[in-house]
């Protein structure tokens, strides 16, 4: 069971990596786009979304790291 557990634990955690660095590639894609033309409304929302995306990760990140909860 604690082998189970200890998989599932990687795996979100790869898969956090994964979409964290999805969101740092889009986010750049994004603000490159932006300098040539004007975003779509679409464009303009995700850029948006993912942006604050970051920053949450990061600093919820940070608490639970001076909080002492996380693990690794």
């Amino acid at each position: 069971m604690i082998f189970l557990v200890s998989l599932l634990e990687n795996t979100f955690q790869i898969s956090a990596i994964i979409l964290f660095l999805c969101a740092i590639y889009y986010y750049r894609h994004f603000k490159i786009t932006k300098k040539k033309r004007t975003l779509t409304a679409f464009e303009f929302s995700i850029y948006i979304l993912t942006k604050i995306a970051l920053y949450l990760f990061a600093a919820s990140y940070m608490l639970l790291l001076l909080n002492g909860n996380f693990s690794r």
